[in-house]
């Protein structure tokens, strides 16, 4: 038998005599069979082995939603997926028939239009059997067919949607929207995974394509398609039945109780009942007539208790637990080999066979289990047909959480868009001119023609309108939350000597950090061995699947330890993505080496909580672990310190007492700086110091902006966690007003699942009100109430009791922000939540959702007429970014700014309120590229250099170029188009740029292919050496670089152009043009009246 990953075919059912009975009880038509003895993943091998094996349906009915998404999950890998469905219920949340999701609805949809085309197996759960479906007769006048070819004008499909209740939208971003722009329609029906996209000639339909929500592209073209509207609206009246009764008689049901399936149903129709809502028959399924109902099928029950003469007995075992111990797993398994066994093992990933394999070569182990790449829910030993099948995640007692293949694919970058998207009245910063106010796209005419610029109006009403071809000059301001910016008189210097003095701080900024990195390259550190077998052993024990990020992060710290020399790493990761964890592989590889680790954190209760993660962690090696903060007691700290400087501790955790001059460490290896920037300044000189020749690697919550990222590529040696941990559920949020009922409903419901609840209530004062009014709401809640002023044995031994179960709410003030992790809490309760930032809400939501619990976030505000805007913003941002990572994707501006000050010093805040964060960022990139090429050139020689300044070169033209209003008439879209458009470096660019704009919005009127051509014509003249292009009066005026001594005037380059010239003389002139900046040297064209007439010329040259 080989090591390996093999098929799933792998399971020898046919051999099994129970499955052939379970077969002839079904073939012999008999109406109802109890089965008893299935476990774990083994009733996912009989069930699909059996539809396998019938013509029947299978319709699979589990008790939980969580248990129907696993057991999914393993179908997914046994049975073809055309052939397999998910059948959930419309509503986001069990029981709360309020709010629907419309992943769900897809799915429904999905399940009730292909269930019969094929022969198919639907799993499903009480809840979603509870809501009826549309008859089938109704489906045929839900839906509209179209084809290519096919005569029909644009507004009868216009009212033909409108039928079919779809919402006219700019952008189609969900099923159900659909937008209109010229000749195309984009449409989003409820049976296609991605929109589809109509272009019309006239009134027959020209091409079908399926486009990309997220790129707006076209993937494919079809030939025809049909458009399904929502028929699970329950708003609409349609004519609806139970599923019952949609199913076909032959369908073979499977139950896990029939009994507690009734009594699931007719409780949800009591519940909506007792909420007095119209119209629940005709919608929901009373479950009155349930027996009836069922009398029509082949009906299979599986486990029923107190059964006490089942139709069969499958002879099938749990897998056992091991608690992490191999000793235990390799005899269980090598007894079962001796017994003639076959032993699977299910892993989540290569990874994990790759770590299995490495544990049995190292025990030595005599026979080869299978590994297979493909995990299922729950592991078994069957003895019938002697099969072992384990799974790594119980082996391991990692989270596994059931992953849906989501519908259809929900939009996130579009979001950011519309965040970064300018409206009239926002700020925006001109690098040359300032801060002024957004006045949106104006029309204006230069000679006669018709062009679009856009308007900004700065102190004393000045009015600047700025050309759409250097729109490159201008970005959205963005300083800190909600402060706003000092507007200067156009022209009055204010603005040219701020940013002066920002950008000879961030100049020495920007050196200091390059210094410090080219200084640490040349010295030399310790070098780490190899991985060790333990080092596998404690990956391998991982709670988590590891994610892509978290993978290449441990390989660069790996590299970086391994390397000469000394490592200083930054992790930034948004909050519970694993930083922790990469913290502890690199704390034990330096053990393993016989170094010591020191943990530095900012708050003493993060000390305690990172003591207790660490100390979980490795629990099972020889590593010794302590602890220093305020909290301890002298005597405790003496003997820390003793051991510290005896080399009796291996990894010491502490705030900033670890830095005190009496702490000496024997050899400290490692040093792990958890949020840095949360540290006073002299706390950070003493890090330096420790820093000089140990590894260094700092962990973040911060997000750092993408630009900064590139920019401290030279600097800092960044590792950056992106991606979310696989098994979380985004946190669903909510923006609800102080309603004491909800709050009370929502502490039950936690309660009742056995879950904790934050409640962050930010003041002091005032707590133990809140404190009392939650014991009135739910008066068998145990709560804690935690904050600053608090004795510190006191406060420790609470946060200590509310992990550990004791407490049901934990009442606190932002105390619980950074790094309490209580995987146990799933639901928080933000109070006030418009009096805090974007990133304190961020984090503190982040105490959520850290285990494979649906978990829940309430943001408690004032009614939104009295906020700020800025506030409803903030709130409205935040609450629709649920998803995981999305504390870096909500380019949560004041985060990144956050992160900015953070890694450059805190006064650089001062210069990015001053002159805005984009405008801060192209400042230090230049900075940047400046000290790389002068400074720091022996560094950097093998980094390409350009020379080419394309941010800074300006086109001036009385042509008609733009894109017409009837072409794209959404104004954002368009200037976002001309943003884009304006950021193209390379010609391949430009030709994906005009294929989209066909794609979108259809065939490119005149002026706006002569707006593509001036991209071309700017490439050209900057490869020339030219900086501006005047194309007007039948005249083209190039003006080559201003700086005199450019080395672009010692190239070869300009050699050969004055030779061109030369050549060309009748056809174009040098001329030298006097000015108050200066001299300046000109070449000047003749009888150029387009753009395409200045691109030949050019290529003359």
């Amino acid at each position: 038998m080989k090591k390996g990953d093999n098929s799933p075919s792998l399971l020898t059912y046919n051999k099994s005599l129970n499955l052939q009975k379970l077969q002839n009880s079904i073939t012999q038509n008999k109406n109802f069979t109890s089965v008893k003895g299935l476990y774990g993943s083994s009733k996912s091998f009989i069930i699909s082995e059996l539809f396998k094996n019938n013509n029947s349906n299978i319709f699979w009915v589990l008790d939980e939603k969580e248990d129907a998404g696993f057991y999914f999950n393993d179908c997914e890998k046994l049975i073809p997926n055309k052939q397999l469905f998910y059948f959930p219920s419309s509503y986001t949340r069990d029981n709360n028939f309020k709010k629907t999701s419309t992943q769900n609805i897809f799915k429904r949809t999905e399940f009730i239009k292909n269930f019969y085309s094929s022969k198919s197996l639907a799993i499903t759960y009480p809840e979603a059997l509870f809501e009826k479906i549309i008859v089938k007769k109704e489906l045929f006048n839900r839906k509209t067919n179209l084809k290519t070819g096919q005569l029909i004008n644009l507004e009868t499909l216009n009212e033909k949607l409108f039928e079919l209740n779809f919402e006219r939208v700019d952008f189609v971003v969900e099923p159900g929207d659909f937008s209109v722009r010229g000749g195309i329609v984009d449409v989003f029906s409820f049976s296609n995974d991605n929109p589809y996209r109509i272009e019309f000639f006239g009134d027959e339909i020209e091409s079908i394509r399926i486009f990309d929500i997220e790129t707006q592209i076209s993937i494919n073209n079809i030939n025809s398609i049909e458009i399904l509207g929502d028929i699970e609206n329950k708003e609409i009246d349609y004519d609806r039945e139970n599923i019952f009764k949609f199913l076909q008689n032959d369908t073979i049901i499977i139950f896990e109780n029939i009994e507690s399936l009734e009594i699931r149903l007719s409780n949800c129709y009591k519940k909506l009942k007792s909420d007095n809502k119209k119209n629940i028959d005709e919608i929901f399924y009373s479950a009155k007539s349930f027996k009836n109902d069922l009398n029509e099928f082949k009906l299979i029950e599986l486990n029923k208790i107190n059964d006490q003469s089942p139709d069969i007995i499958f002879n099938i075992d749990q897998q056992p637990a091991f608690n992490k111990k191999f000793k235990f797993l390799l005899e269980n398994l090598k007894s079962y080999h001796e017994k003639g066994y076959e032993v699977n093992i299910f892993c989540n990933n290569k990874n994990q066979i790759k770590r299995f394999k490495e544990i049995f070569e190292l025990n030595n182990i005599d026979f080869d289990p299978i590994l297979i790449n493909k995990p299922i829910f729950r592991g078994f030993i069957d003895n019938d047909i002697k099969q072992v099948c384990y799974t790594d995640h119980e082996i391991f007692e990692r989270y596994h959480k059931f992953n849906l293949k989501q519908g259809f694919k929900t939009k996130l970058r579009v979001n950011l868009n519309e965040l970064n998207q300018l409206q009239i009245g926002d700020y925006v910063t001109h690098i040359d001119h300032g801060i002024g106010i957004f006045g949106g796209l104006k029309k204006i005419d230069v000679n006669g023609k018709k062009q679009e610029a856009i308007k900004l109006t700065y102190g004393e009403r000045d009015t600047l309108y700025v050309s759409i071809h250097l729109i490159h000059k201008i970005c959205k301001y963005n300083g800190k939350d909600g402060t706003k910016p000092k507007i200067y008189k156009l022209g009055s210097g204010a603005w040219n000597k701020i940013k002066l003095k920002a950008k000879k701080r961030v100049k020495e900024v920007a050196f200091n950090l390059i210094e410090a990195y080219a200084k640490r390259k040349m010295k030399k550190g310790f070098v780490y061995s190899p991985d060790s077998s333990m080092q596998y052993e404690l990956e391998a024990s991982f709670l988590y699947e590891d994610t892509p990020d978290q993978i290449k992060s441990t390989i660069d710290i790996k590299k970086d330890m391994e390397s000469q020399q000394p490592m200083d790493r930054l992790v930034c990761g948004d909050v519970g993505f694993g930083k922790t964890e990469l913290a502890i592989r690199a704390a034990f590889k330096a053990i393993d080496n016989n170094k010591q680790v020191a943990v530095l954190v900012p708050t003493t209760v993060l000390a305690f909580q990172h003591f207790k993660t660490f100390s979980k962690r490795l629990s099972d090696f020889p590593v010794s672990i302590d602890y220093l903060n305020r909290f301890r007691t002298s005597k405790e700290k003496s003997i820390i310190v003793q051991e510290l400087n005896d080399g009796k501790i291996d990894l010491i955790i502490g705030t900033h007492q670890l830095v005190n001059d009496k702490v000496n460490f024997k050899n400290l290896g490692l040093l792990i700086v958890d949020e840095e920037q949360k540290f006073g300044v002299s706390v950070k000189e003493k890090i330096r110091s420790l820093k000089e020749n140990v590894d260094v690697l700092t962990l973040t919550a911060t997000p750092i902006p993408r630009t900064l990222q590139y920019s401290l590529m030279s600097a800092r040696d960044l590792s950056i966690i992106n991606s979310p941990p696989k098994n979380r559920f985004p946190i669903e949020s909510n923006v609800i007003s102080f309603d004491e009922n909800l709050i009370k409903d929502a502490i039950n419901f936690e309660i009742n699942r056995a879950g904790q609840v934050f409640f962050v209530h930010n003041r002091i004062e005032n707590i133990n009100e809140i404190k009392n009014l939650i014991s009135r709401l739910v008066p068998s809640a145990h709560i804690a109430i935690v904050h600053g002023r608090l004795e510190g044995k006191v406060l420790e031994k609470t946060m200590l009791d509310f992990i550990a179960g004791e407490y049901d709410v934990l009442v606190s003030t932002t105390i619980i922000e950074s790094g309490l992790d209580v995987p146990n809490a799933n639901t928080v309760f933000i109070n006030n939540a418009h009096n805090f930032g974007l990133s304190d809400l961020h984090q503190i939501r982040g105490r959520v959702g850290r285990s494979n619990k649906k978990a829940f976030c309430y943001f408690i505000t004032s009614p939104f007429s009295s906020m700020t805007k800025e506030a409803v913003k903030r709130i409205q941002a935040i609450e629709k970014h649920t998803e995981l990572g999305s504390g870096f994707h909500i380019a949560m501006k004041d985060l990144e700014i956050r992160g900015a000050g953070d890694l450059l010093g805190a006064e650089q805040s001062g210069f990015i309120n001053d002159i805005g964060f984009e405008t801060y960022q192209k400042i230090l990139k230049e900075a940047v590229e400046e000290l790389k090429e002068k400074e720091f050139e022996n560094i950097f020689d093998n980094e390409e250099k350009t020379r080419l300044k394309l941010s800074n070169f300006k086109i001036d033209t009385d042509l008609e170029i733009l894109f017409p209003e009837n072409y794209i008439n959404n104004v954002n879209i368009r200037l976002n188009q001309y943003q884009k458009l304006s950021e193209i470096k390379e010609l391949e660019s430009l030709d994906l740029f005009e294929k989209e704009l066909i794609d979108r919005f259809g065939k490119l009127p005149d002026q706006s292919k002569d707006l593509l051509k001036t991209i071309n014509l700017k490439l050209i003249a900057t490869e020339n050496g030219f900086e501006k292009l005047i194309l007007k009066n039948k005249k083209m005026i190039c003006q080559f670089v201003s700086n005199k001594n450019d080395p672009f005037y010692n190239s070869e380059k300009f050699q050969s152009l004055l030779n061109s010239v030369n050549t060309n003389h009748e056809i174009c002139e040098l001329k030298e043009k006097k000015s108050n900046k200066g001299d300046r040297l000109l070449l000047i064209f003749k009888d150029v009246c387009t753009v395409q007439d200045g691109i030949d010329c050019l290529k003359i040259l």
